[in-house]
């Protein structure tokens, strides 16, 4: 090939405005949720692609019945889980309460698109909740003014993130949100926050840069610790009992499984999340367990923002897992008021 054809090939592409092209996937067809279905909805799998042209895959929930242009939710987490994990109860909890909701996988993991596999970015998982937000706003049944996002762990924080970034996002749930920027760079309740210890965490990661990039392989963190050693922190053992029985388990689920690419987290520690979401001008509710070992970082994002349309809500003797999927904690009714009230 001459420089000059060379040339025009790469022209053409630079020319080339076209949204990406959805990724040939295989979804799968049964129910392999860790909840039973509910008959009060119906359930499809839809497609959508976000900025950085991956496709994301995601479970549509439907209020049996429903008629017109419905408010609608879109929801992920928690961080290296799945949407037939927790996402997925809260999509069909709320679709029973008259919502149109959907639960995504993120980019790169679960039944989306991406590779390679596994990889989290603080950037792109924001984008995530947006491309979800491009999906909904231009559905036939879907009013468009009434569209809102919900996180879980990991993901409250991303969805704080892209509430600050996307207007069209008219009301923000977290629920049992981490801040990942803050806990990777500072180490759980900011024990590590030192400039010794950050140099120290990416010497060790980008040693396996080169590891993985000999090999041709990524080596993965391995997921929740297992089998569960004796001297766990509590909040190990709840994730242990959550991801690793049959309570919350998903062959897909990073979690479960063999978790993240270790180097995922490389830049986590220089960005931060949550600068912005002091101007979020639309409304959000923090939601917490009284108990979680996470809620400095729920306690900390409210202080934040601003506005009368901030909520923080701390449910009595829960810990972070029991907003996972515990139906007599997480407090389904508030959040649809929520919903409702604050997307008019």
């Amino acid at each position: 090939m001459t420089t000059n054809q060379t040339s025009k090939i790469m022209n053409d592409l630079n020319r080339n405005k076209s949204l990406a092209p959805t990724e040939p996937l295989t979804l799968t067809e049964e129910w392999d949720k860790t909840f039973p279905k509910s008959d009060k909805v119906d359930h499809k799998k839809v497609e959508f692609v976000n900025r950085y042209g991956v496709t994301l895959v995601a479970d549509m929930y439907t209020p049996k019945g429903a008629t017109g242009k419905l408010a609608a939710i879109a929801i992920s987490g928690p961080f290296g889980a799945v949407k037939e994990q927790a996402s997925g109860l809260y999509a069909q909890q709320l679709a029973e309460k008259g919502f149109l909701t959907i639960a995504f996988d993120p980019s790169f993991t679960g039944e989306s698109g991406g590779m390679p596999r596994r990889v989290a970015s603080p950037d792109i998982n924001t984008e995530d909740f947006c491309a979800a937000v491009d999906f909904l706003v231009t559905q036939p049944n879907v009013d468009s003014a009434k569209v809102g996002v919900l996180g879980i762990c990991g993901f409250g924080g991303f969805a704080l993130s892209a509430a600050a970034n996307d207007t069209r996002i008219k009301a923000t749930v977290a629920s049992t949100m981490y801040d990942m920027c803050r806990v990777t760079a500072n180490g759980y309740f900011d024990r590590n926050d030192n400039a010794d210890a950050r140099y120290a965490y990416k010497e060790k990661m980008c040693a396996q840069r080169t590891e993985d990039y000999v090999s041709g392989r990524y080596m993965r963190d391995g997921g929740v610790v297992d089998p569960l050693p004796a001297d766990a922190p509590e909040f190990v053992k709840r994730y242990f009992d959550y991801y690793k029985t049959p309570r919350g388990f998903h062959p897909r689920s990073g979690n479960s499984t063999d978790g993240w690419n270790i180097t995922s987290f490389l830049p986590f520690i220089n960005f931060t999340l949550l600068d912005r979401i002091g101007e979020i001008r639309n409304a959000v509710m923090i939601l917490h367990g009284e108990k979680a070992h996470s809620l400095y970082f729920g306690e900390d994002a409210f202080k934040r923002l601003q506005g009368d349309n901030k909520e923080l809500l701390i449910v009595a003797d829960a810990d972070h897992t029991d907003l996972y999927d515990n139906l007599e904690k997480i407090p389904f009714d508030r959040i649809a008021t929520f919903f409702n009230n604050r997307m008019k």
